[in-house]
């Protein structure tokens, strides 16, 4: 299984702050691609929100051990 975690980065804190976390359902992988993801995570924030500063983590849950592992991780900071 795979699922994308959405954190926003916090320039005061100093820290990333978990936003929310999605599974993907779609079953083409061709059709998951980097701009996907972070569209999802555009949307999921408030007009008000720094969109700049997002990180999203895709995830990989093993079906057998639910270990997890880090595939990849996706920043829209400069």
């Amino acid at each position: 299984m795979v699922v994308y975690e959405l954190y926003i980065h916090d320039g005061i804190k100093k820290e990333d702050e978990l936003i929310g976390i999605l599974p993907e359902r779609r079953k083409d992988p061709n059709r998951i691609t980097k701009e996907s993801v972070l569209n999802w995570g555009r949307t999921v924030l408030c007009d008000g929100a720094n969109k700049n500063n997002l990180i999203i983590k895709q995830l990989r849950i093993d079906d057998t051990t639910n270990q997890i592992f880090e595939v990849i991780r996706i920043s829209t900071s400069s």
